[in-house]
C-alpha cells in the first residue's frame, strides 16, 4: 500500500512539474534590451510635457498610446547609430513606397503608414484636435507630397500626430474602445506594427506572433504586443 502511494506521489509530482514548465514564461524585456530600454524611457519622460496634452485634447489614453509605440522607441534607440537611410529616402521620394518603404524616426513609422493616416484621419479628428494633415490633392508634384511625409516623420512632434490619428482611426474602424484593457492594448500594438489596411481578424491572428527585433539583421524575434504589454504593466500606473 505504501509503495503504491509513493509511486502515485512521484508520478503526480512529475506531472505537476511538467504542467508548470509548460506555462508561458514572461520575459524581462527591461533587462533584455538594457540601455536601449532606458533610452526609450528617457525619451518618454523628457517629451511627456508636449505629448500628453495632445492626446488629452483628443481624448486618448496617454499610457495606452505610449505602450503601443514603446517597442519602437526601444528599436529606434538600438538602431539610430547604425541607420543610413539617405538613399532610401531618395528612392521613396522619387519612386514611391513600392521601391522603398522603411521605418523613419523615433516612432519608427513607414511612409506607407503615414500616407494611410493622412488619408483617413480627417474623418476621425475633430476641429479642435490641433492636428492638420496635408493631403495629396494639395500638391502639384507627388514628389513634394512624399517629401512632406518624410519631413513629418523625421520630427518627433509632427510624427506624434500620426500616432494620435492612428489611434482614432482604430477606435472607429475596429471599435477598440469596446475591448477590455489588455485586449485593446495588444490589438492596437499589433495593428500599429502590422498595418491598419488589415481586417480585425488578420490583426488578431498576428497578436501573439514573434516578429519584432531590434537588429539590422534578424536574429531573435519577440512578440511586439508582449513588449508593449510589459511596459504597460510595469510603468503605466505612474502616468494614470
Amino acid at each position: 500500500m505504501f509503495k503504491i502511494y509513493y509511486k502515485s506521489l512521484i508520478i503526480s509530482s512529475f506531472l505537476l512539474f511538467g504542467f508548470i514548465s509548460s506555462w508561458p514564461q514572461t520575459l524581462n524585456y527591461q533587462e533584455l534590451f538594457g540601455d536601449d530600454w532606458k533610452k526609450a524611457l528617457d525619451f518618454e519622460r523628457e517629451n511627456r510635457s508636449w505629448m500628453q496634452p495632445l492626446l488629452t485634447r483628443n481624448h486618448i489614453s496617454y499610457p495606452l498610446a505610449i505602450a503601443v509605440v514603446f517597442p519602437e522607441l526601444v528599436r529606434y534607440s538600438a538602431l539610430r547609430d547604425k541607420m543610413e537611410i539617405t538613399l532610401l529616402k531618395a528612392l521613396y521620394v522619387n519612386l514611391g513606397e513600392d521601391y522603398a518603404n522603411f521605418s523613419i524616426g523615433q516612432f519608427q513609422m513607414k511612409p506607407s503608414f503615414a500616407e494611410m493616416i493622412r488619408e483617413q484621419a480627417p474623418t476621425v479628428l475633430g476641429r479642435r484636435s490641433g492636428i492638420i494633415f496635408r493631403n495629396l490633392s494639395e500638391f502639384d508634384d507627388i514628389r513634394n507630397f512624399r517629401k512632406s511625409i518624410v519631413a513629418d516623420l523625421e520630427d518627433p512632434k509632427t510624427q506624434f500626430n500620426y500616432l494620435a490619428g492612428f489611434l482614432k482611426i482604430c477606435e472607429k474602424k475596429y471599435k477598440t474602445n469596446r475591448k477590455d484593457e489588455v485586449t485593446r492594448l495588444k490589438f492596437l500594438a499589433t495593428a500599429y506594427n502590422y498595418g491598419i489596411d488589415k481586417s480585425a481578424s488578420q490583426i488578431d491572428s498576428m497578436t501573439g506572433k514573434k516578429y519584432f527585433n531590434t537588429k539590422l539583421f534578424k536574429t531573435v524575434n519577440y512578440c511586439y504586443s508582449d513588449v508593449a504589454l510589459y511596459w504597460y504593466d510595469h510603468y503605466s500606473d505612474s502616468l494614470k
